[in-house]
């Protein structure tokens, strides 16, 4: 494993007062660039007077000591790395799997390795790096770090690109049951809305009415919990980054759990009782399940369907609610 760079201590004098500090140190160090700066201050890398700051437009003021310490450099490749998963399928071509909500697919910033893409390259040995790309290989679609659910993985680069030609065309099946927030009129329907990055939150997504790419989601109300909180079956015809929750975040059904899209306490969630209401609020993640997935084999020609049951978090939720 890499060494760490020594920590880059500087002190701001009179003539620096005032100026953003992500300017500053990229001036001081004259060695990193400002978008660097910035990354390793909001990955928490910058201490100023011993506290972490992550706002690079914060002013410096004279005699604060800034202290930045970048990580150690990552590999160029995706380490291996022996993380269990389950397994619902497996031939020389392909593996489905199911993930578990917390694992992140493959590796970015802030999450270069204990991802999915770092078990499978133990799982599969030789045969799956360079298929599709060093930081993702076999990777044909991806769930969100905290949704569970069914994945398929391509082995070799045929299948990685029949199968991605699949997704493209929506000749795959997919469906998701989710948890969202109030009753939803008409009980079955369709979202539609183009998705694109939220122009007042780069970090999230949103229906927008320019620059975004289509999306179609349907739904199906499977059950009610005191028209406060929907278990629903949703299908997918198209796969945007964060789109169902996007779509039902949009139309005033936030999923339950939902870090991003939902930002303060539902009205729905008065119609719940203490314990249930309790619950619901305090669920960890986006309660939301990849629970089908179907598409033809890309090399037998074999229809393939596959079906797993939310994990054990979610299907407490929804007997604590439903039941």
């Amino acid at each position: 494993m890499s060494e760490s760079p020594e920590p880059i201590e500087i002190v701001a004098g009179r003539e620096h007062d005032g100026v953003r500090t992500d300017r500053f140190l990229a001036e001081a160090t004259g060695s990193l660039s400002r978008s660097r700066v910035k990354g390793l201050m909001e990955a928490g890398h910058l201490l100023r007077d011993g506290e972490v700051l992550r706002t690079p437009s914060e002013p410096v003021r004279a005699g604060m000591r800034f202290t930045l310490a970048p990580p150690a450099p990552v590999p160029a490749q995706p380490q291996a790395q022996a993380i269990p998963f389950p397994i619902l399928f497996e031939d020389e071509y392909l593996l489905v799997l199911d993930k578990p909500a917390g694992l992140v697919v493959h590796p970015a910033p802030g999450n270069e390795d204990g991802t999915l893409v770092n078990a499978l390259l133990s799982h599969c040995g030789d045969s799956l790096p360079g298929i599709g790309g060093e930081k993702r290989p076999g990777i044909v679609h991806r769930l969100d770090k905290d949704t569970s659910g069914i994945m398929v993985v391509a082995k070799t680069e045929r299948s990685l690109a029949a199968l991605s030609e699949a997704f493209a065309a929506r000749t795959v099946e997919r469906s998701y049951l989710a948890l969202c927030w109030g009753m939803i009129t008409p009980s079955s329907g369709t979202f539609e809305g183009a998705i694109g990055r939220d122009p007042r939150d780069r970090k999230r997504m949103a229906v927008v009415e320019r620059g975004g790419k289509p999306a179609l989601s349907h739904y199906r109300t499977l059950a009610v919990a005191s028209g406060a909180v929907s278990l629903v079956e949703c299908r997918l015809a198209t796969g945007r980054t964060h789109q169902i929750r996007v779509h039902f975040s949009h139309a005033g059904h936030p999923l339950l759990g939902d870090p991003v899209y939902l930002r303060r306490i539902p009205a729905a969630a008065k119609l719940l009782s203490p314990a249930s209401k309790a619950a619901a609020l305090d669920f960890p993640r986006q309660a939301l399940h990849a629970a089908t997935l179907g598409f033809v084999h890309p090399e037998t020609g074999r229809a393939l369907r596959f079906e797993t049951e939310p994990p054990e978090d979610f299907a407490t939720l929804r007997r604590s609610l439903l039941e």
